[in-house]
């Protein structure tokens, strides 16, 4: 892996003089080159009622540059891409980036640091693609894979994937992941596992989803997801999704132990047995929104010792913004989770989306079930004058309930960003 990392840079570094040479043949080394990147500063400010820590505020920034080509060595179908991701604090280090840094201020999990964050080969020939390398993937809702975008420090995954269209409207996704790297950490995780995903869009009201993910040293998820939505009348769309999943004893394996919570794990004999619901409804009404949801993370069964985990999901997307669940939802989740919520808002062209949610969490099982509640909120719009440039502010304020089951006191966060794409 690191010779892959070091050839993979030094080709980053060589495209721009490479591109514009040609062979003596003609032949063109690089074909139909794009580059393409993003610069995302932000201020996010967090603060947990009487936990003993200061108030964080993080000023960071991402910054993304990545180059692809079509046709490479003219090879028709043959294609590449790098790309580098880096997150610099600009040296401001007033909070927890959780890699030991500012342990007396609250946890932010933006770290200064870089990492080769794309780096991959395709062919794509007969309706099917092969990728090797490293990439993004978000698959579904990202309930269960995705990259946590909403980090600095996106996840990318080390893969051999392969990707079939044969079937119009149907996409086949079968994906061998040997690592994966970022959020937190730019060291790869090693590991073993599998990814199927099969999708089928008959159109724009149904969108049916069945998947396995076995996920090595964790567990098997076996699940199905149904969505879609609908135009009822002119200035009225419906949307709505539902979602079953099982967790069962891990097929795949990788060392003998892995770390949790710092803590070397034994991986053998691994048991999982928990089940997952989702159920979301939702309505535009000429530009304002009204939906609830209902989650369910099931508790452990049977001789299991965890219920219903999503450890590379986007767990941002879910249980709130104040993102207290993560630890729960992503490594344990003994007792279960339920998190019922409302959300409604307005959304146009001109004035941009405007949303608020309200979540209600509850164990599933246990004498104290209440696990707090959650307010949370967002504005976004393109910033008036600048070609895509995109502005957002963002809040999130959860308030503890039971004290001897809620993951945290009262915590608030809020962000302001921009984000810059070209």
């Amino acid at each position: 892996m690191k010779k892959f990392i070091i050839s993979a840079v030094m080709l980053t570094a060589i495209i721009a003089p490479v591109s514009s040479l040609n062979a003596d043949e003609g032949i063109n080394i690089l074909n139909d080159m794009k580059v393409s990147g993003e610069i995302r500063p932000r201020y996010e400010y967090a603060d947990v009622k009487e936990s003993g820590k200061d108030a964080a505020n993080a000023f960071t920034a991402r910054t993304r540059l990545a180059v692809e080509t079509n046709s490479l060595l003219d090879v028709s179908g043959l294609d590449a891409k790098i790309g580098i991701t880096a997150v610099n604090n600009f040296g401001y280090t007033k909070y927890n980036d959780g890699l030991g840094q500012g342990s007396e201020y609250e946890k932010i999990i933006d770290p200064q640091q870089a990492m080769l964050s794309e780096a991959y080969l395709s062919y794509t020939a007969l309706d099917t693609t092969l990728l090797a390398g490293r990439s993004f993937v978000n698959l579904d809702d990202q309930r269960f894979i995705g990259t946590v975008g909403w980090r600095q420090m996106e996840r990318a995954y080390d893969t051999v994937t392969a990707i079939n269209k044969s079937i119009e409207g149907l996409t086949v996704l079968g994906s061998y992941v040997y690592g994966f790297a970022g959020v937190n950490s730019v060291t790869t995780t090693d590991t073993a596992s599998i990814l199927l995903n099969i999708n089928y869009k008959a159109d724009d009201a149904l969108v049916l989803s069945g998947f396995t993910y076995l996920l090595a040293n964790y567990h098997n998820t076996y699940g199905l997801r149904v969505s879609g939505k609908t135009t009822i009348t002119k200035g009225v769309k419906l949307n709505y999704a539902a979602s079953y999943a099982k967790q069962s004893d891990p097929t795949m394996t990788y060392h003998d132990s892995i770390l949790i919570n710092n803590i070397p794990t034994p991986t053998k004999n691994i048991k999982a047995n928990a089940d997952y619901y989702d159920l979301a409804l939702g309505a535009n009404i000429d530009g304002f929104i009204i939906a609830g949801e209902y989650e369910l993370l099931g508790k452990a069964k049977g001789d299991s010792t965890k219920g219903f985990t999503t450890p590379l999901a986007t767990l941002h997307k879910f249980q709130g913004f104040a993102d207290v669940f993560l630890a729960r939802t992503a490594k344990t989740n003994n007792d279960g989770l339920i998190d019922m919520s409302i959300k409604a808002g307005y959304k146009s062209k001109e004035f941009g989306k405007l949303l608020a949610w309200y979540h209600k969490f509850d164990a599933q099982t246990g004498e104290n079930k209440d696990l707090g509640s959650e307010i949370d909120a967002v504005y976004a719009n393109k910033i008036p004058g600048f070609n895509s440039l995109n502005g957002l502010l963002k809040a999130a304020y959860y308030m503890q309930g039971s004290v001897l089951t809620s993951p945290s006191n009262d915590k608030a966060v809020v962000w302001v960003q921009l984000d810059y794409k070209f």
